[in-house]
């Protein structure tokens, strides 16, 4: 199996002819046992903290748990599935239980990438890795090419984005089995479709977490993240351990990548290399004749870990969310201004038509001595919306509730046929107007807690609906919020949803066609903007493309007709269709239209 390739792996593993050896890292404790089924072995005592019994007969799917000095019985932080909930017994299971139909996939180039990103607890109404696995056929007629999902490991409750996870190797079993996860992934490759899996290294949940019982060490007690104490990379236990956890998924699940959520929070002073880094360089080496793309959250707006550099030297990262793509485009789009939108607040065209042409409106300050870049176009991932972006709203009102449908389209137009890299959020691609709402399943003092954060985090992301207090926000806690949360496939047979479909799927096509094959290995420089117009509703933005060629975006934002910056070469797409006559012949853009067009150089 993959997984232990640091070679003090955590957990259960099959080492052949039914034995297993269980491994843990429990440095408070002087003893400690292994309770397998109604026995309780002891374990042996090796070098720093580790703990380490091999044992014959163990049947795939047994349960188990370690016992701690004080009679204590606890889950392994690495079981690979748990019997019940973050409480109980783990289970051991058979890396090679699953048979792959698709064993041969070696995955997508990047500039391919169309990302689609989805919570399995809500993509469906089972919300089950099964039941996902049966709409991905709709996914890739309209043209999607890679689905994003949210994190699985298992967390408190049976509810939740899955952002608070505290076994990071075992798949939720609110969505299934990990032979399920691993079925998902087959019917994807099967389709085209790449599969990434977002992944939280930067803390634990508050809820079932034991290590801190026997290994206080796993976490700093003086650095603290906004979710709780900062973890403690510099320990080589604790560092395997999120980097076996990355080769874990990567090569046992056969999945196409990872996002490494708020990576600024992943506070490794003292690694040389930072543990990010050796987590990519890992990959790479491991998984050299595949495609695995790596993509980031940060905030910071950083670029060296995604910088191609010369011959000899390894890539690293290929994406980054850029929140300020995001930002401007939703403050142009709705005039909102409270919270994380409040730095766009002013001239939010010339913001978003600088994010199109530079990629961020607000580049990052590295530190001192280290190189910084200016970021490649196409490791950008850019959307109009995300989970954050909408759940984190008041009600989790999504876009197409917010502006009118011609002002939707042409951003979206904008979105999807920049040398960006798009990705749509779940629902998008057929008009879905249900909410995306934030849901946990605590109880207590936990849920009280939670539900009284969400108002700091419905001020952030545009606050207050006129007309809505605090005492209308939907309790996270309530089973009806997440149930609300849910698609609502059925819109997908309405007149409606077969337009945002038939809309969507041109787009991509579009896409397909002539702005992928342009960014095929790019670099930095290769794919330049400059802002030709941002004024008065007019946008005109022109990128410097592969072989010299020029892609032009000319889109009137406004409320009138205008004139616009005229553009050479031949135009690839218009919306309105309509739109592309009007423009060829006096040069004038209607309200809300959108041209794009290529020229050779």
């Amino acid at each position: 199996m993959i997984s232990g390739e640091t070679g003090k792996a955590w957990g259960a593993h099959f080492i052949g002819d039914g034995r297993v050896r269980f491994r843990l890292w429990a440095p408070g404790e002087s003893s400690l046992s292994l309770r397998l089924g109604d026995r309780d072995v002891p374990m042996r005592a090796g070098e720093d903290g580790w703990f380490e019994i091999e044992m014959e007969d163990v049947r795939p799917g047994q349960a188990y748990e370690y016992v701690l000095g004080d009679g204590t019985s606890v889950p392994d932080p690495a079981a690979r599935g748990l019997a019940g909930d973050v409480h109980g017994p783990s289970l051991v299971l058979d890396p090679l239980s699953y048979r792959w139909k698709h064993a041969e996939w070696r995955g997508r180039p990047w500039h391919e990438a169309i990302i689609y990103e989805l919570h399995i607890g809500t993509f469906t109404p089972e919300g089950t890795f099964s039941a996902a696995a049966e709409r991905l056929s709709h996914l890739a007629a309209i043209g999607v090419t890679a689905i994003e999902i949210m994190p699985v490991a298992q967390f408190g409750g049976a509810r939740g984005w899955g952002y608070d996870g505290v076994f990071h190797y075992a798949p939720h079993n609110a969505y299934g089995t990990a032979d399920e996860m691993k079925a998902l992934i087959d019917e994807a490759h099967g389709l085209g479709l790449m599969v990434f899996l977002d992944v939280v290294y930067n803390h634990f949940g508050p809820e079932g977490n034991a290590l801190p019982r026997y290994a206080s060490k796993f976490f700093h007690q003086e650095k603290e993240t906004p979710w709780g104490a900062a973890i403690a990379f510099e320990k080589k236990p604790v560092r395997n351990y999120f980097i076996d956890n990355a080769l874990y998924w990567i090569g046992e699940f056969h999945l196409d990548g990872l996002r490494f959520d708020a990576i600024d929070q992943i506070l490794d002073e003292g690694g040389d290399p930072h543990v990010i880094v050796e987590i990519a360089s890992r990959i790479r080496a491991r998984f050299a004749d595949r495609h695995v793309h790596l993509i980031t959250e940060d905030p910071r707006n950083l670029t060296a870990l995604r910088h191609q550099p010369g011959p000899g030297k390894e890539r690293l990262y290929d994406g980054d969310w850029n929140d300020d793509y995001h930002h401007a485009a939703h403050v142009l789009a709705t005039g909102e201004t409270k919270g994380y939108y409040s730095d766009f607040a002013e001239d939010p065209l010339e913001k978003f038509a600088l994010a199109l042409a530079k990629g961020y409106v607000f580049p990052g300050k590295p530190p001192a001595g280290e190189a910084h870049p200016a970021p490649c176009l196409p490791s950008l991932v850019s959307f109009l919306q995300n989970h954050d972006q909408a759940g984190n709203r008041a009600f989790g009102d999504r876009l197409i509730s917010l502006i009118p449908a011609d002002m939707l389209k042409a951003l979206m137009t904008i979105t999807m046929l920049s040398p960006h890299m798009p990705m749509l959020f779940m629902g998008e691609e057929f008009g879905e107007t249900r909410p995306f709402c934030f849901f946990t399943d605590y109880t207590g003092d936990l849920a009280r807690a939670v539900r009284e954060g969400r108002r700091g985090e419905a001020n952030n992301f545009g606050g207050m609906p006129t007309g809505r207090t605090e005492k209308d926000l939907p309790d996270p806690n309530a089973p009806e919020t997440f149930a609300q949360s849910k698609l609502d496939w059925e819109k997908t047979e309405s007149p409606e949803g077969r337009g945002w479909t038939g809309f969507m799927r041109d787009l991509i096509r579009t896409r397909q066609r002539f702005i992928i094959p342009l960014l095929a290995g790019a670099r930095e420089g290769e794919t330049e903007g400059r802002v030709m117009v941002a004024e008065r509703g007019l946008l005109a933005v022109d990128w410097r493309v592969k072989g010299g060629a020029r892609l032009h975006l000319r889109a009137n934002l406004g409320e009138t007709t205008a004139r616009i910056l005229p553009v050479e070469g031949d135009i690839v797409h218009a919306e309105p269709e309509g739109a592309k006559g009007v423009f060829a012949e006096k040069g004038d853009l209607a309200a809300k239209s959108v041209i794009f067009a290529l020229s050779a150089m």
